[in-house]
């Protein structure tokens, strides 16, 4: 049998499995869809190995089970371990060269996410039952992932469909679950965001750092970029500034939330300074969605803390955010739409965005009900093109955009109603205790920005942060359901 052909097959066993787990009841379900999970995970993995190797990739498939059983172990005990790893993981990338093959992988995330699920499967067998861990969020989030893995099969680049599958589809959507399945606790929860705040503020020092020193780190395409414009963008110990700018805006947003119900004047003046400290190194990424999924999610914060009296703040946001879209060197490009004409002119202030988006609605409406399949676009655009090859640049910048060509209309109205029930299920929780209020929030918020981040910086589905902060959401409405039946406050 063919790598293609188990790669069409693991893709669609990995969603369907997981989308199963996600929603049955049956301990004995879900224990079978984890293992459907698992086998059709396996078969993608068998697509992607390269030839050869055979005695390193044994080895390591040895030292790896060893590691994560441990792992499994030691979660078990320190269930909420699991999340403090996770986030320490989430921006760690590590080159990996086997043979010819090259790649940047959050290695010591999927470790965390293996051994969690190892234990996950102990738990099935061996506990009282739970099930419905992600709450409303659960048939949303199956039907997406069930929808991403079949849409593999009839992908046409498997190399591609099987990257997203093997390493975002299918890890992120179990640490969603794990996430919503941790037991509730006070002072984890408060370590958590204090944890969030100061990873932060590590790299908005090195940002900080790399502006001051005019010394940018990793990435030699920002470097050169450097060379020919006139502002000087950082990426912090990240390879892309967007990704950098898009962790500092999650951070943002928790720390404006946790300040809003800070009672002590030395919390607010600490906090405050806080987040003074992350916008700098947040303005040094020179991010245009960054900023646009701050501002948007700033706003929404306003509106849900102050009602109708935010939009005399939002005033004077926007009185201050006008005058720097104007005359910032990174708003340049969008300047000169206004005073262009056509679509060159707003093609060039998009950065030629606007070109690829209409190239990929094109794709989208010769494929309106399925798509051209999981990670397709590139090769639907080349023969679109009569191109051998794709180049990197005509890459698409548009969640929205890049669900409607590779999954069809079907999946882009899956997408968009798991970004409306997130968002409600997160600010639609009624009167609450502070800290349920504010980890639905800070879930929120944080899927907010990346959904706002994604429709400029297509990395939706690839980020775990994403992922994570669903459960984050279900975690603090499951804490809403236990304390309405046993009256807490």
């Amino acid at each position: 049998m063919s790598g293609e052909l188990l790669a069409q097959i693991g893709g669609p066993l990995a969603g369907v499995g997981i989308a199963v787990l996600l929603v049955a009841t049956s301990r004995m379900l879900r224990l079978a869809a984890l293992a459907v999970a698992a086998i059709g995970t396996a078969l993608v993995l068998v697509h992607l190995l390269p030839d050869g190797h055979r005695g390193t990739l044994a080895a390591a498939a040895i030292i790896g089970t060893v590691i994560l059983a441990i792992g499994a172990v030691a979660l078990r005990r320190w269930p909420w371990a699991l999340a403090f790893l996770a986030l320490a993981a989430a921006p760690a990338r590590i080159p990996v060269s086997v043979g010819e093959t090259e790649a940047n992988l959050l290695i010591p995330l999927y470790a965390i996410i293996g051994a969690a699920a190892l234990a996950l499967a102990w738990s099935l067998a061996r506990d009282e039952p739970r099930s419905a861990e992600l709450g409303p969020l659960r048939w949303p989030l199956a039907l997406v992932v069930a929808w991403l893995g079949i849409s593999a099969a009839w992908a046409n680049d498997q190399r591609e469909a099987s990257i997203d599958v093997l390493f975002f589809v299918a890890p992120f959507a179990i640490l969603a679950l794990l996430v919503a399945r941790l037991p509730w606790r006070r002072a984890p929860l408060h370590w958590l965001g204090a944890q969030l705040l100061a990873m932060a503020l590590i790299f908005a020092g090195a940002g900080i750092y790399q502006w001051i020193a005019r010394d940018v780190f990793w990435n030699p395409k920002v470097e050169i970029g450097n060379v020919f414009q006139s502002f000087f963008r950082v990426n912090s110990l990240f390879w892309d500034p967007s990704i950098y700018g898009r962790f500092l805006v999650i951070a943002i947003l928790a720390g404006l939330t946790i300040l809003l119900s800070a009672r002590r004047a030395r919390g607010v003046y600490l906090g405050a300074a806080v987040i003074v400290a992350l916008w700098v190194g947040l303005l040094f990424s020179f991010s245009q969605s960054s900023f646009a999924a701050l501002t948007a999610c700033a706003a929404l914060l306003a509106l849900l803390a102050w009602r109708w009296r935010a939009a005399v703040a939002l005033a004077l946001v926007a009185a201050v955010l006008v005058p720097v879209v104007a005359f910032a060197p990174p708003f340049e490009r969008a300047r000169s739409a206004l005073v262009g004409d056509g679509d060159t002119s707003f093609d060039r202030a998009t950065g030629g965005r606007f070109e690829q988006m209409k190239s990929g609605a094109a794709i989208a409406r010769d494929n309106p009900v399925l798509g051209v399949g999981l990670g397709g676009y590139l090769d639907a655009f080349a023969d679109e093109k009569g191109l051998a090859r794709a180049p990197a640049r005509a890459a698409l910048h548009a969640t929205p955009v890049t669900v409607s060509a590779e999954n069809g209309f079907v999946g882009l109205a899956l997408y968009l109603g798991l970004v409306v029930s997130a968002l409600l299920a997160a600010f639609r929780i009624g009167m609450v205790p502070q800290l349920v209020r504010n980890v639905a929030w800070i879930g929120g918020l944080s899927f907010a920005a990346i959904t706002v981040h994604s429709f400029f910086y297509n990395a939706f589905f690839e980020d775990p942060m994403m992922w994570a902060s669903l459960g984050l959401v279900a975690l603090a409405l499951a804490r809403v359901g236990a304390t309405e039946r046993t009256g807490e406050t």
